[in-house]
């Protein structure tokens, strides 16, 4: 995708997030974020008896970057088995964010992937796989 093209996506994620909202009774509720700079994020998933991702969503504050960065991992995930999302890396955020953003704003970018890691190991603490 060209700069242009990116921004489009990152803004029209930013104004129509996708997702967002509190998901009733979630299995895994997770916030995280930097207050002091006004970005923090809530993930809410529901996990399936397969260990999918049944539901997702995102609740925040924050800038540009951080919320269209939620919406896009929440629509990446849906569906999606846990060792699918507990695989992702910042290479992963790249491609969907690209470069230039991540290596603007890495803090901001990485905001989303790293509330869902912080989540996902609470998670397998309390539900140890098989």
């Amino acid at each position: 995708m060209d700069r242009q093209a990116q921004i489009e996506f990152l803004l029209d994620h930013y104004e129509n997030p996708r997702n967002r909202g509190k998901i009733e009774d979630p299995d895994i509720t997770m916030s995280w974020g930097n207050p002091g700079c006004g970005d923090v994020l809530t993930l809410y998933l529901k996990i399936d008896e397969a260990e999918r991702i049944a539901e997702i969503s995102f609740e925040g504050e924050g800038c540009t970057v951080s919320q269209a960065s939620a919406s896009i991992l929440t629509e990446k995930l849906k569906g999606q088995p846990l060792a699918y999302a507990e695989a992702l890396s910042p290479d992963d955020v790249t491609s969907w964010v690209g470069r230039e953003v991540m290596f603007t704003r890495p803090r901001c970018a990485l905001l989303a992937l790293d509330t869902l890691k912080i989540a996902l190991r609470e998670y397998r603490r309390s539900h140890p796989h098989p």
